[in-house]
């Protein structure tokens, strides 16, 4: 039970936990429209070539999924407060050396070391949630918790967007400072402090394997979206290791008695299921936005503000629908709503192939509106559904596990719809290039920005270009967006297989002080 006087505060203390998530996810989808001011020569920006703008937002990435499931597991064992603390102060300093770095490779740092506050975040956070709501109200909490960080992905291009038009482009950065600083005064003040209080000794050995396991394959993923080609050997080599090393990390800790996390949770259908339906959801999205801001801004002309505004839908229909959804899991269940959640999704990505040069932009406000309708669909009952399989003991690292999925579904789905796209569109305007130096010919077809940046080079004969390179766009952003529907639609799949049945959730049976034994004891009576 939650004691009273915690009790009765627990909705402060969301509010608190909830603008500390939102400033970590609002900085990340602040910097997508940053990109085109980052690479102009300075004072404007950096003079950031394409591979260092990549890797600003990589070197995050990286860090960040590699470090998760080592935030949880310290948070649990150490005090989550004290992650939580740890992870806001990072992140605010970090923010403030990003704002006033001096070149491209300072910024990529500094990035890196936002990453590593940020893995402290999102564990405490839900780790917390688990701790001050009982089972009956954690549904509505965490509905909250996930409509949030909705906002925030589509708030980010707005507030960005805004910030360069009157300042300047650290300025996306040093808003955070502010805010996280107000947040930490607020935690001090009103989070209460949690850990388990049965853990046993640190598994420095697990912890190590986990984050270089992590590294690795996040690292291979990123890699290969960058070469737009899996098969070299420094992408597939890397990500394969990445793997065999996870492995290492699963047989450690089925075998050690102080394991970071008890891997035999797995066991469990509904947790594998929520988390295989949180990756391949984050696998679709990540990689359908991260090619809507090319078509928006360098197809459609929009500006980086317009462009963040168009997001405002899909914020406002995760907000709406993410607090409710647990009515509808209430009386269908969460195996059916988190498939037809996933089957939504499809829905809107297919719906993307109606997308043209001229298309009225009501169409896409609309696709981003149902996609926000599907979305607050899967990600509450997924994550509740982890956060219920587990003993509130190891609610940090459920909590990573979540964010795990979701951060490395993400960059997957960046990388292989990514490589997809630029593909499909190098294949579209080979021999569009006859008029550009023959030297410059490759790096034009590299995306459809470094296209209208040479024609632009050329003047008027440069014109000619364009309406072929937005064609091409077009036609390989339809051929990604279906593949991301075909990806959401095996998700549904996967989640009707692996969620029949419902096992009583871990929680109620320690309450009940009966049933099953914990995954780890079932398996040294059998």
């Amino acid at each position: 039970m939650t004691p009273d006087h915690i009790h009765r505060r627990r909705w402060a203390i969301l509010a608190v936990l909830l603008l500390s998530v939102l400033v970590t996810v609002l900085d990340n989808s602040i910097l997508n429209v940053a990109m085109q001011t980052l690479a102009q020569p300075s004072p404007t920006g950096l003079g950031a070539s394409q591979s260092e703008l990549e890797w600003a937002v990589n070197s995050y990435t990286l860090v960040f999924a590699g470090l998760l499931l080592t935030g949880g597991v310290l948070g649990d064992r150490l005090g989550r407060k004290k992650a939580l603390l740890f992870g806001m102060a990072l992140f605010g300093v970090a923010s403030a050396l990003c704002a006033y770095a001096g070149s491209p490779a300072e910024l990529i740092t500094y990035r890196g070391l936002m990453g590593i506050g940020s893995a402290f975040t999102p564990p405490a956070t839900l780790a917390i949630i688990a701790q001050v709501f009982e089972p009956e109200e954690q549904p509505r909490a965490i509905g909250i918790w996930t409509g949030v960080v909705g906002l925030a992905v589509a708030a980010g291009p707005i507030a960005g967007g805004a910030l360069l038009e009157h300042f300047w482009w650290g300025s996306i950065f040093l808003v955070n400072v502010p805010i996280v600083i107000v947040a930490l005064i607020a935690m001090v003040v009103l989070v209460p402090e949690s850990r388990d209080e049965r853990a046993g000794r640190l598994d420095p050995v697990g912890v190590l394997l986990s984050i270089a396991g992590m590294t690795l394959l996040v690292f291979g993923v990123i890699k290969g979206g960058q070469l737009g080609d899996f098969g070299r050997p420094e992408v597939w080599g890397t990500g394969l290791g990445g793997l065999a090393v996870l492995a290492g990390f699963v047989l450690w800790e089925r075998r050690t008695d102080h394991p970071a996390f008890d891997v035999g949770y797995f066991r469990d259908r509904r947790f594998t299921g929520a988390v295989a339906a949180i990756g391949v959801c984050s696998f679709a999205l990540m990689g359908v936005a991260f090619f809507m801001v090319f078509y928006t801004q360098s197809v459609r002309g929009y500006s980086a503000l317009e462009t963040g505004l168009l997001m405002l839908p899909l914020a406002a229909a995760q907000m709406y629908f993410a607090p409710r959804a647990r009515h509808v899991v209430a009386r269908y269940g969460p195996r059916a709503v988190c498939a037809a959640g996933l089957l939504v999704n499809a829905a809107a990505f297919a719906g993307f192939l109606l997308l043209g040069r001229s298309t009225p932009i009501w169409v896409l406000a609309a696709l981003f509106a149902l996609m926000g309708a599907g979305l607050a669909h899967v990600f509450p009952p997924a994550t509740v559904m982890i956060m219920n399989s587990l003993p509130r003991e190891q609610a940090g690292a459920g909590s990573a596990i979540n964010n795990v999925f979701r951060q490395v579904g993400g960059a997957i789905g960046i990388a292989v719809l990514g490589s997809l796209l630029s593909a499909a569109y190098r294949r579209g305007v080979e021999g569009q290039f006859d008029a550009l130096p023959a030297e410059t010919r490759h790096s034009a077809g590299e995306s459809i920005q470094a296209t209208l940046s040479a024609a632009a080079r050329l003047g008027d004969e440069g014109r000619a270009m364009v309406g072929p390179a937005n064609d091409a766009f077009i036609h390989a952003m339809h051929l990604a967006a279906i593949t991301a529907a075909a990806a959401s639609v095996f998700g549904a799949v996967i989640v009707l297989v692996t969620m029949a049945g419902r096992p009583t959730p871990q929680r109620e049976t320690e309450a009940a002080g009966a049933g099953s034994p914990q995954p780890r004891e079932a398996e040294a009576q059998r």
